[in-house]
């Protein structure tokens, strides 16, 4: 099928669901699927042609953290445009697929469909269950019937150690394994800073590397027990960072010097003016 004709007919099937006043959710869909189709084919786009699921994997990552960053920044059209750019990866990898025999597009979307229903007994099934916390262990107990060794697995390895670590905690909680209250979480991390102070003490740096570890680790549970994600949180502090630290170079561009020529009293002191002023 030419790339006019496939136009041609996709405007003739969105016209058709306008006039009935649905909305035009697989019209849409589907026509993105065509595209694919065309990039990949014979006459189609030769750096489309070239690609692999190998090959591809950096931008799908690449492209899931601007969706985030989008979604940081309240930023809605910009979010329209990075989910549209996600979704283009999975029917991308699902084309991939489909020409090797392996999966098409229909098999991605039945299996997601499957697996929230399956997942969703208290939706879909008998089982009318209200509290959040027992839906999340349910639901952590449902994957490891569905072949998982073990309650923590299933986190991708190539996961950031902050949110890995969270996610870890997160699946040991769902079976119970958790601190009874804050105050034991505040005691830990105390502890573990503690043995920070005497590794460094000791000068021994592999101990020093481990503690820091652990104090890093007992931080992200004290995060994740208050209800807090710690990738958000330190997202939202590495950009405060970055403002506040624009700032001074900003300041000093102002009074014709270079920010490596203030000191670090005159630095620490626009720092904290700005800090004061609400400003960054």
């Amino acid at each position: 099928m030419s790339a006019k004709t496939s136009f041609y007919l996709f405007q003739e099937r969105r016209f058709s669901i306008e006039e009935s006043g649905q909305k035009s959710y697989s019209i849409e869909f589907n026509r993105l699927i065509e595209i694919m189709q065309s990039l990949r084919s014979e006459n189609g786009c030769e750096w489309d042609k070239k690609q692999t699921h190998e090959s591809l994997r950096q931008y799908l990552i690449e492209e899931a953290y601007e969706a985030v960053e989008a979604i940081d920044n309240m930023d809605m059209n910009l979010l329209k445009e990075e989910l549209g750019d996600l979704l283009l990866h999975v029917v991308f990898h699902a084309r991939l697929g489909e020409e090797k025999g392996n999966f098409d597009i229909d098999a991605v979307l039945a299996g997601i469909n499957e697996k929230l229903i399956r997942r969703h007994p208290h939706v879909f099934g008998e089982n009318r269950e209200k509290d959040v916390e027992k839906i999340k262990m349910d639901w952590e107990e449902s994957k490891q019937k569905e072949g998982r060794e073990s309650r923590i697995d299933g986190i991708p390895k190539n996961m950031s150690g902050l949110q890995r670590a969270f996610r870890l905690q997160e699946k040991a909680a769902s079976t119970g394994f958790d601190w009874d209250n804050v105050e034991d979480v505040w005691a830990k991390l105390d502890e573990e800073i503690q043995e920070v102070r005497k590794a460094a003490d000791d000068g021994n740096k592999n101990e020093l590397e481990e503690e820091i570890g652990d104090l890093i680790f007992s931080a992200v549970n004290l995060s994740r027990f208050m209800g807090v994600n710690p990738e958000d949180a330190l997202r939202r502090t590495i950009k405060k960072f970055e403002t506040r630290f624009k700032s001074i170079e900003k300041a000093a561009e102002e009074n014709g010097r270079n920010i490596t020529e203030l000191s670090l009293e005159e630095m620490d002191k626009i720092w904290e003016s700005n800090k004061i002023k609400g400003q960054v």
